[in-house]
């Protein structure tokens, strides 16, 4: 029989009845129930986070059958079975006051019909507050709260105030029953993608553990590179068969699509579970994790800001910014990183401060190819296709081709950009060329009202100087004084100096003038 893998199963019960192939986390889940009380987790989509919560639920019940040759079977020895109270918040879509309204009712309604109600419990919150007391008095055991994708609501509703105000107001209240009821209570874990900051639906649950960026549970979603070779060596040989590589080139490419996560500065990485079990099923590297979810919600927070996004690829900035997001902020760095776009790359102890960069090439190509058509004139179909041709023209020396269809791609900016064109295009080009730079040697350094830009072929190497409102002449006048093309004098390749102009008049590039370097 060949390997299960777990993709997309995250009933724990399940998983183990079937037979799937689990990564033992249980010992830092035995760590974390018996530590502690309150708890709150942030990691991005399709990270485990489903998983961990099941796997809690079952414990909590005291199914120790399900445990056995786990590390939790020899560390608990009494199996307490706790009731349970588990509320998913991950299946409903919130558009309206009501929708978050009903699925709380919803599970309220089955909660009810296990440990009974009273008539004088008309809100969610007293309703809440009531059953937590009743199951804790008919069981002699504190509950065990469990809520998973706590902020789906606010996500959903970024961009609409009122509608985040009113899931605030109704989350607050309901969320508010865990400190009015601790005394029954034993454990409860919150996890979701982002932590919201500012009138928080936490702040009154001011002992709330946030372990988001502990050391000490930065492993326990996703899977490290010991795990990896623990539970997948030799998936790892028939990847590498299926694919016709090396083994050593198949942990090679792993890495460098799938690794890279780091929730704390001294965390090792880790790798996307979703995106590594699917391509140990499937026997071929894909963009597994970043096809299950499109971020239109994070790029329509960098257009409605005019973030440029040549600075996504070196951030600095500190922990505060990093832990929570405030919904009327005109930063949208902390709810990029939170949801797994971008992650910690180092670490300055001295002023405290975390540079941020793509965790791997499968997140880092995948925005860019996403971000192209919401930015250029381009569809979504078409836009492989035209990074395509861009690469070819550019590889075969076809400049004045390069040129044409890079002209097309800036047609149409709308006119409520006009304050901002200069960034409107200093992000196509910069979008463009970092995808091209996936496939042929791309050097850039960029300026306010400029990017100077280096494309090394095999065949040919391209110096430009972009310039906004002046002339192609100028552009050119620069590249030869500043001895942009000074490097590549004796270089055997034929060595293009290219000046472009935009016009912001004609809202595209205006002028292009070619200089063969002698």
């Amino acid at each position: 029989m060949s390997k299960l893998y777990p993709v997309g199963v995250q009933n724990f019960e399940g998983l183990i009845h079937d037979g799937y192939v689990y990564v033992d986390k249980t010992a830092q889940i035995y760590e974390l129930f018996n530590t502690n009380k309150y708890y709150f987790l942030s990691r991005p989509r399709r990270f485990g986070k489903s998983l961990l919560l099941s796997t809690l639920e079952a414990y909590a019940q005291g199914k120790k059958e399900l445990f056995k040759g786990l590390a939790l079977e020899k560390l608990e020895k009494d199996w307490t079975v706790y009731p349970v109270l588990h509320l998913d918040l991950n299946t409903q879509k919130y558009d309206s006051p009501e929708s978050l309204t009903s699925i709380l009712n919803d599970n309220l309604c089955n909660w009810e019909s296990r440990y009974g109600a009273r008539e004088s419990e008309t809100s969610l919150s007293l309703r809440f507050q009531g059953l937590i007391r009743r199951a804790c008095e008919q069981t002699g055991r504190r509950v065990v709260i469990l809520i998973d994708e706590y902020d789906k609501p606010m996500l959903q509703a970024i961009g609409n105030e009122a509608l985040q105000n009113e899931y605030r107001s109704t989350l607050k209240a309901f969320y508010g029953a865990l400190k009015s009821m601790d005394g029954c209570i034993r454990f409860a874990l919150l996890t979701g993608v982002t932590k919201f900051g500012k009138v928080s639906v936490f702040s009154d649950l001011n002992n709330l553990r946030d372990i988001s960026m502990i050391d000490q549970y930065a492993e326990i979603c996703g899977i490290s590179e010991k795990e990896v070779h623990a539970y997948f060596e030799e998936d790892i040989h028939e990847l590498a068969t299926a694919t016709g590589m090396s083994y050593e080139q198949a942990c090679t490419e792993l890495k460098a699509n799938y690794d890279g996560y780091h929730f704390t500065e001294n965390a090792v990485g880790m790798y996307n579970p979703f995106s590594l079990l699917n391509t140990f099923a499937n026997r071929r590297f894909g963009s597994y994790w970043f096809e299950t979810g499109t971020p239109t919600y994070l790029v329509e927070l960098l257009k409605l800001h005019h973030y440029p996004i040549e600075d996504l690829e070196h951030i600095v900035t500190s922990q505060p910014v990093l832990d929570s997001i405030d919904t009327a902020s005109t930063d949208p760095i902390p709810v990029i990183y939170q949801s797994g776009y971008l992650t910690i790359k180092g670490y300055n102890k001295m002023f405290e401060n975390y540079t941020l960069g793509f965790p791997n090439r499968e997140v880092e190509q995948g925005f860019f190819k996403f971000l192209l058509p919401n930015y250029a004139s381009v569809s979504v179909s078409k836009s492989p296709y035209q990074i395509q041709c861009f690469v070819e023209e550019v590889m075969a020396g076809k400049v004045d081709d390069f040129f044409d269809r890079l002209k097309t791609m800036f047609a149409d900016i709308p006119y409520e950009l006009a304050r901002d064109r200069e960034v409107h295009y200093q992000n196509i080009l910069y979008i463009i060329f970092k995808l091209m730079g996936f496939y042929v040697q791309v050097e850039y350094h960029t300026s306010r009202g400029r990017i100077d830009l280096v494309l090394q072929t095999q065949d040919y190497v391209y110096v430009m100087e972009f310039k906004l409102n002046g002339s192609a002449d100028e552009a050119l006048a620069q590249i030869r004084e500043k001895g942009y093309a000074a490097p590549f004098a004796k270089d055997s390749r034929t060595v293009y100096r290219i000046g472009v102009n935009f016009s912001d008049e004609l809202r595209n590039i205006q002028e292009v003038k070619v200089e063969q370097e002698k």
